[in-house]
């Protein structure tokens, strides 16, 4: 699989060797792909990173914190950032480790250039059905704030697979109004059925317990 050209998308490197650096930058650019370079940690975080697909190549060895203690300070931050290793001096138990904590890949050096570039592009990938995931669970979460405490209510009572009748009954309203309620509530989350509006509560956390 070769990287496709994506402007809107970055590449971070840091490496503390600078023809390391300008080696993977120019291997990055020529295949379309926008590249920032830092020669440690404490540089990359210092920086504003731009808001588009992004994926991180790692040295695993870098002056003053390597790169597996980098990588467990970036997930204890919350920076979801796809990580590509790579190292001169790898070994198996520090390939597990960087593996199991989510890395993308653990290169050793020499690595061929393809091998990085699918790897980048994998990375990339990620990031962006994170990012997608996260922007459609925004805007759900936003749709659902925009109902009313009662139809909220009135949503969690509907998911937990009670009917009208039996809404009516537990919050004091007729059952018609129960049904206005419930139909504004699927019109407003967008849903098309009950079932997606189930899928919707799930997603969200609403949930109704009964007493």
């Amino acid at each position: 699989m070769a990287a496709r050209s994506d402007a809107q998308s970055v590449v971070y490197v840091i490496d503390d060797d600078l023809a390391v650096r300008d080696a993977l930058s120019s291997l990055f650019r020529s295949v379309g792909l926008q590249v920032r370079t830092f020669p440690a940690a404490p540089e990359f975080l210092q920086s504003k990173p731009a808001d588009v697909p992004s994926c991180l190549v790692l040295d695993i060895r870098l002056p003053g914190q390597s790169g597996l203690e980098f990588q467990a300070e970036l997930a204890k931050a919350d920076i979801q950032i796809p990580i590509i290793f790579i190292t001169g001096h790898g070994d198996i138990p520090m390939t597990v480790k960087a593996m199991k904590a989510g890395a993308v890949e653990f290169l050793t050096k020499p690595f061929r250039d393809q091998d990085l570039l699918d790897a980048v592009q994998l990375g990339l990938d990620r990031d962006r059905i994170r990012r997608d995931q996260a922007a459609a669970d925004s805007e759900l979460r936003g749709r659902f704030e925009l109902l009313t405490t009662r139809e909220q209510e009135v949503m969690a009572f509907v998911t937990s697979g009670l009917m009208n009748k039996q809404i009516a009954a537990e919050i004091g309203l007729s059952e018609i109004t129960v049904k206005v309620h419930r139909g504004s509530v699927m019109r407003k989350m967008g849903a098309k059925s009950l079932a997606e509006l189930v899928r919707m509560a799930d997603m969200l956390g609403v949930r109704h317990t009964k007493s």
